[in-house]
C-alpha cells in the first residue's frame, strides 16, 4: 500500500508537479473511501429500519 505524501506548508503554487499529482491521487482515494463508507452507513441505517418494522 502506498503511504499518504507528506503534508507540506508549501502552498499550491509553490509544489512541484509530481507533488501536485501525488495530492491529487491521494486525496482521490480518500474521496472513494469516504463515499463507500458512507454507502455502507446508508445500508446499515436502511436494514436496521427494515428490521423494526
Amino acid at each position: 500500500m502506498k503511504q499518504q505524501p507528506q503534508r507540506t506548508t508549501k502552498s499550491d503554487d509553490e509544489m512541484t508537479l509530481e507533488e501536485l499529482k501525488e495530492e491529487l491521487a491521494y486525496l482521490r482515494a480518500e474521496n472513494a473511501v469516504l463515499k463507500k463508507l458512507e454507502e455502507l452507513e446508508q445500508e446499515k441505517r436502511r436494514q436496521t429500519k427494515k428490521k423494526r418494522q
